[in-house]
C-alpha cells in the first residue's frame, strides 16, 4: 500500500504466544504497527512445534505471525530481563498472554510497569479474567467454548455438543484486544490515557452469546442446538437439492415470497403455517420437508443462480480447496505469495481489512526464530559491540545461530 497505514510509528512489544495474542498483533501489524515478537531462546513461540508442518516450518505459526520481527531472548536471566526492560521503554504497547504470575517473574509486574512506564499501554489476555476463583487458572479455547455455553448450542442436538471447527475464542479474544489497544492509542492521542487493556477467553466467549444469552437472561429459556438451522429465522440453513446441499437464508417476508416464486410454489407463502417468520419457525420441520421436495428437482448450482439473482443470500458448502478456487475469493486477492528468509515459498492469507478500498498486505513473511534480533536491538540503540556481547554470552540468539544448551526455560 502506498498510503500511510494508520498505525505506522506504533511499536508493539509482543510477548504473546500460541494464538490469541499473536492473532491480535497480526491485526495490528496489518494496520502498520511495528511488531517486535520476543521469543524464548529455547524453541521460541510454542506453536513453532505445532503441526501442520511444511518441511521444518510450522504452518500453525505461519498463519498468525505475518509482518512481524522476531528477537530470541533469554527471558529468565538478569541481563535478558534488562534488555526486555529497555525494549519496553521504547515501545508504545506491550502485549502478553502469559499464565498468571509469569510477568512478575520477568520483572514486569503490574506495579512495576505502571511506575516505570506510565505511558506504556499494556494489553493482557487471560483464561478467565483478573478476578474470581479461576483468575489464576490456565485456560484454553475449547474450555472457554464449553464453559460459556457456546458448545451447548453447536451440534446436531443437545446430546452431542460440538466445538467450533477453528479456535474461534482465541481469535475473537485477539480481535477484542486489538480493538482495546487501538482505542487506548486513540485516547492517548487526544490527551487521555487507558494504560491497561485486558480481556479473557471466558469473557470473549460469553460476549459471543448474542441473542442466545439474551434469551436466557430475559426469559429463562435455555437454548438448544439446531444443527445447521438458524435459531430465529426460517428458512435459514442448509437444504438438500438434487446433488449437494445449499445454504439459503431468508431474512424477511419479501424474500420469503420471492423464494416461493422461484421454487415454483407461490401459494406456499400464504399457507397459514408459514405466513410469518414466527409461524415458519414454529413449523420449521414441516417447512423443511416441503422445501427440499421442491429443491430436489434441480441441481444446487441452478438454484443458487436463480436465488441469488433475486437478492436472497444463498451459497454452497465448500471445502478449503473449493473455497480458495472460488472466483469471488480469488477476486479479493486474499492469498498472497511470499518468500521466507530461507528462500522457501509461502502462500499466505492477508488480513481481512481494506482501507480506502485497498486491501492490507503481507509485507513480511513470518520470521524465523531470532531472525531480526540484531536489527531490532540496533533500532533500540544497542551498539554492535553490545549486541555481540549479548550473543556471545547466550542472552540473545541471532538468525541461523544454534540455541545454547540450557538457555532459556520452556
Amino acid at each position: 500500500m502506498s498510503a500511510r497505514l494508520p498505525l505506522e510509528g506504533v511499536k508493539v512489544l509482543d510477548l504473546s504466544r500460541a494464538l490469541a495474542g499473536p492473532y491480535c498483533s497480526a491485526l495490528l501489524a496489518d494496520l502498520g504497527a511495528e511488531i517486535i515478537k520476543v521469543e524464548s531462546l529455547k524453541g521460541g513461540d510454542v506453536t513453532r512445534q505445532w503441526p501442520p508442518f511444511e518441511g521444518e516450518h510450522s504452518l500453525y505459526f505461519d498463519s498468525t505471525n505475518r509482518n512481524k520481527s522476531s528477537i530470541a531472548l533469554d527471558l529468565y536471566s538478569a541481563t535478558g530481563q534488562e534488555v526486555l526492560r529497555q525494549l519496553a521503554a521504547g515501545c508504545d504497547v506491550l502485549l502478553e498472554n502469559f499464565r498468571p504470575g509469569v510477568m512478575d517473574k520477568l520483572g514486569l509486574s503490574a506495579q512495576n510497569l505502571r511506575e516505570k512506564y506510565p505511558e506504556l499501554i499494556v494489553a493482557s489476555i487471560t483464561g478467565f479474567g483478573t478476578t474470581g476463583p479461576l483468575q489464576d487458572a490456565a485456560g484454553l479455547d475449547q474450555v472457554a467454548q464449553g464453559m460459556a455455553g457456546l458448545m451447548s448450542v453447536t451440534g446436531p442436538d443437545a446430546e452431542h455438543p460440538y466445538r467450533f471447527g477453528v479456535p474461534i475464542i482465541d481469535m475473537v479474544s485477539g480481535i477484542f484486544t486489538a480493538l482495546g489497544i487501538t482505542a487506548s492509542l486513540a485516547a492517548r492521542a487526544t490527551g487521555g490515557h487507558s494504560p491497561w487493556v485486558s480481556t479473557s477467553l471466558l469473557e470473549s466467549a460469553l460476549a459471543l452469546s448474542a441473542f442466545h444469552g439474551q434469551r436466557y437472561l430475559s426469559t429463562g429459556d435455555i437454548p438448544v442446538p439446531l444443527g445447521n438451522d438458524h435459531a430465529s429465522l426460517t428458512p435459514y440453513g442448509t437444504f438438500n437439492t438434487a446433488d449437494i446441499p445449499l445454504i439459503i437464508a431468508v431474512g424477511n417476508e419479501r424474500q420469503w415470497q420471492q423464494l416461493c416464486q422461484i421454487l415454483g410454489n407461490p401459494d406456499l407463502a400464504d399457507d397459514p403455517r408459514f405466513r410469518t417468520g414466527r409461524d415458519r419457525t414454529a413449523h420449521r420441520a414441516e417447512l423443511k420437508v416441503l422445501l427440499e421436495e421442491l429443491l430436489s428437482t434441480r441441481a444446487a448450482a441452478s438454484w443458487m443462480e436463480a436465488i441469488r439473482a433475486d437478492g436472497i443470500p444463498c451459497g454452497p458448502i465448500y471445502n478449503y480447496a473449493q473455497a480458495f478456487a472460488d472466483e469471488q475469493v480469488q477476486a479479493l486477492k486474499m492469498v498472497q505469495q511470499l518468500t521466507r528468509q530461507d528462500g522457501s515459498d509461502l502462500p499466505i492469507l492477508r488480513g481481512p481489512l481494506n482501507l480506502d478500498g485497498v486491501a492490507t498486505t503481507v509485507r513480511k513473511a513470518p520470521p524465523g526464530l531470532g531472525e531480526d534480533t540484531v536489527q531490532v536491538l540496533s533500532g533500540f540503540g544497542f551498539t554492535p559491540e553490545q549486541i555481540e556481547e549479548l550473543k556471545r554470552s547466550g542472552v540473545v540468539l541471532g538468525a541461523h545461530e544454534p540455541v545454547a544448551s540450557g538457555a532459556g526455560r520452556p
